[in-house]
């Protein structure tokens, strides 16, 4: 493993990334389930240059961004008919709790950080949910959502508290399915690059299971996570060797200010990305407009993965680049 610093850019290195191995998620099931709600469709997957595509969740039910996906699998899983739903949030995981308790007609808190832009806060308020602002980091957010109860539906895990932001991460599944069928469709090579953003890592897990857990001879790509500089946490912990939390500063990429990795997703982390690079808020706003004058809306979390492979495009693997646009510029 190899770690170091490129033009002030933190980089991480995994060569053995691609002989790991793990589990697969319910895949069918879960593409199965979300076929039936109302709105969805796949969201476009789009060609930018020859082999490199961008995989635009900015479309995703009306929502700006795939975190219903995980939030909706999570809540069908967990059964019954809950009196209230609480969640903490960067902005997309609360707007689509708050949609989905909406539907559901049932009450919905949702906690939020010091940094979140007040239009996020007005979209998760426009839902009907209630908005509680704390005067902290998005992990004293996540403790004070942890207090509130009943039923907490969390994007990152701790000790006793793994079965939802499991079933979160399970229904992120659906977002690579549809990339393999795309990139099919497209009659192009399968992944060779995946570029991930990372907050507290729930989507790289599911990256991860979706990639290490095929047959020997399935495609393999390389998979690289992209933080902002002010909120590194995947990378302090991957240059650790353990779950490490690092203290976050204000960032333009608010949906990634996250200081300390989901424990769920940890061993995942470890053991499957192949590299992990930081970009700064320039950077990405840099790769926004870039996105945009192709008719790609991104907001600054989903534009780091074109920041994050214009800045390391050595660890592509032969085949497609697919690029994660995690947010329009509205979410």
């Amino acid at each position: 493993m190899m770690t170091g610093m490129d033009g002030g850019q933190r980089r991480y290195r995994n060569p053995a990334a691609r002989a790991w191995h793990c589990d697969p998620a319910p895949v069918a099931r879960v593409r199965a389930f979300h076929r039936g709600l109302p709105g969805y469709r796949e969201t476009p997957l789009v060609r930018l240059d020859g082999g490199v595509f961008v995989k635009d969740e900015s479309r995703r039910m009306g929502l700006g961004a795939f975190k219903v996906l995980g939030a909706s699998w999570a809540l069908h899983r967990a059964g019954g008919a809950p009196q209230r739903l609480v969640t903490a949030t960067d902005g997309n995981h609360g707007r689509a709790v708050a949609r989905l308790g909406r539907l559901r007609g049932v009450p919905v808190e949702v906690y939020v950080p010091r940094g979140v832009h007040p239009a996020a806060a007005a979209a998760i308020a426009a839902e009907g949910a209630r908005v509680i602002r704390v005067d902290g980091d998005y992990d004293a957010a996540v403790a004070r959502a942890r207090s509130a109860g009943p039923l907490l539906v969390q994007d990152t895990a701790w000790p006793g508290y793994e079965e939802i932001p499991g079933r979160i991460v399970e229904g992120y599944a659906t977002l690579f399915a549809e990339i393999d069928a795309q990139l099919a469709a497209a009659g192009a090579a399968p992944a060779g690059l995946v570029v991930v953003p990372v907050g507290v890592g729930s989507l790289a897990q599911a990256a991860v299971t979706h990639y290490r857990s095929g047959p020997a001879d399935a495609p393999r790509p390389a998979l690289l996570a992209v933080e902002p500089d002010t909120a590194a946490c995947v990378l302090a912990s991957l240059t650790a060797g353990e779950p490490t939390t690092v203290r976050t500063g204000l960032t333009a990429m608010a949906g990634l200010n996250c200081g300390t990795p989901s424990a769920l997703a940890w061993p995942y982390l470890r053991g499957g990305l192949d590299a992990a690079v930081t970009v700064t808020d320039a950077e990405a706003a840099a790769a926004a407009r870039e996105l945009a004058g192709r008719g790609i809306d991104a907001g600054p979390c989903g534009a780091a993965s074109l920041a994050a492979w214009r800045a390391a495009p050595e660890v592509a693997g032969p085949g497609s680049v697919v690029l994660l646009n995690t947010e329009g510029t509205l979410a």
